[in-house]
């Protein structure tokens, strides 16, 4: 049984062969950035957080994108408030005098997602390409996660506090609800699940009250309004994500990529329906979860319900890989940062097979031809912020359908990890 399945592997050997091309830098990447720019969102997947060419090269790529193609908007697995700092940065609305500073924002952990080297240069970039632009031609950067509960109530309302909002009060309310756990999620989580003590009532009523005026805070400013309509909705989601984490962790990713696709939504229709988007996130989240094993659990992701939601013409999505080299992760939650080793990719898996036919970076574009070639379950690596080399067998492997799961694939035979950003612990607030 084991030598037929080992067989069957093998098989995919010869049409990677066929259908891969080699790449050395983003000119040889241009019919995948071609084909991709045909869609509402090109999504651009990571096989970690914490690998220096998955940054730079979907840097290189984004600004091929925007600077080509019109796309609007980047929209990172990262914060809404602090990457809101970044996308006032790179439209020229705030006191931050480099991309170093403003990502002094990013202190939730883990910081070196966003607060890494690789980053900065897209982020002058993106500054310096939206100086020549007009207000509504300038492009922006969004952070989608659900995370951030009380940094977006904060943000709530220092602002309704700057405009003398009526609503106010009920933000205070709302707030006041959340206090008592400390801004720890898991207190939160306990009482809500297990004791009944919510506070979702006080942000359910606030939103509404948001929304219902509307019309008010668009005349202020459109894109603050957006910011507060954003911070409003994270509320409201994280608090369904926080009190759902501890007893079910299918319902929590679920309501987690649920929220990033709405953010999506909200976030083109600010840019106008013509708008093209590009997502930063990992590959368990942009690669189709119906092509994987998620499916079986019952998971959902951003990758499948775009393709739901939008059509599979108006999704595309480019997963990326590696065979071995170093990453920043860390050994447990909260912990420092740690650079480690990746090992040489499992035997049989998606990217051992692809470094078996040749050491080099490889790209793909999967089409109506070529799939079904590569539609067979087969292994394929997945590492997280948490990570530990000694049992990746176990548990860093997701039985993939490849072609299914993205339109394109990009390998790094051998990668290096980012290089975090070290800030002072008092780092100045810019307004």
């Amino acid at each position: 049984m084991c030598k037929k399945v080992v067989t069957k592997i093998n098989e995919i050997l010869q049409p990677i062969q066929q259908y891969s091309q080699p790449f050395k830098n983003i000119e040889d990447l241009r019919h995948l950035i071609k084909k991709a720019s045909k869609a509402k969102y090109a999504l651009l997947g990571e096989a970690t957080h914490g690998t220096a060419e998955f940054y730079t090269i979907r840097a290189e790529i984004s600004k091929k994108l925007i600077s080509e193609y019109g796309f609007s908007f980047i929209a990172v697995e990262g914060d809404w408030p602090s990457c809101y700092e970044v996308n006032r940065y790179i439209k020229g609305r705030s006191n931050y005098t480099d991309a170093r500073e403003v990502l002094s924002q990013f202190q939730r952990w883990p910081t070196w997602m966003w607060a890494n080297e690789e980053i900065i240069p897209l982020i002058e970039w993106l500054k310096e390409h939206n100086q020549s632009k007009q207000e509504e031609e300038k492009v922006g950067f969004y952070g989608i996660d659900v995370y951030s509960l009380w940094e977006s109530m904060e943000a709530i309302i220092a602002y309704l506090q700057k405009i003398n909002s009526p609503d106010l009060e009920k933000a205070m309310q709302a707030i006041t609800c959340f206090q008592p756990y400390n801004k720890r999620p898991e207190q939160y989580g306990m009482s809500a699940a297990f004791l009944g003590e919510s506070c979702r009532e006080e942000v359910l009523e606030l939103l509404h009250s948001i929304m219902s005026k509307r019309k008010q805070y668009l005349e202020e400013n459109r894109e603050n309004y957006l910011n507060l309509q954003m911070n409003g909705i994270v509320s409201k989601n994280a608090e369904s994500y926080y009190k759902t984490m501890l007893t079910d962790d299918t319902e929590s990713w679920n309501i987690r990529d649920h929220h990033m696709v709405e953010a999506l939504e909200i976030i083109r229709h600010f840019y106008g329906e013509e708008a093209k988007g590009i997502v930063w996130e990992h590959n368990t989240h942009i690669g189709d979860a119906r092509a994987t094993s998620m499916e079986q659990e019952g998971i959902v992701n951003v990758g499948q319900i775009t393709r739901e939601k939008f059509g599979s013409q108006n999704v595309y999505a480019i997963g990326f890989g590696t065979y071995k080299g170093t990453v920043i992760a860390a050994e447990k939650w909260g912990d420092p940062y740690k650079i480690m080793n990746i090992p040489e990719a499992q035997k049989n898996s998606w990217e051992e097979q692809l470094h078996r036919v040749g050491a080099f970076n490889q790209t793909f574009i999967f089409t109506e031809d070529n799939r079904r070639f590569f539609n067979q379950i087969i292994g394929h690596r997945a590492i997280g912020v948490i990570y530990d080399a000694a049992y990746e067998q176990y548990g860093n492997y997701v039985p993939t359908k490849v072609s299914e799961r993205y339109d394109g694939f990009i390998f790094v035979d051998q990668s290096t990890a980012v290089t975090p950003i070290a800030f002072n612990a008092e780092t100045s607030n810019h307004g």
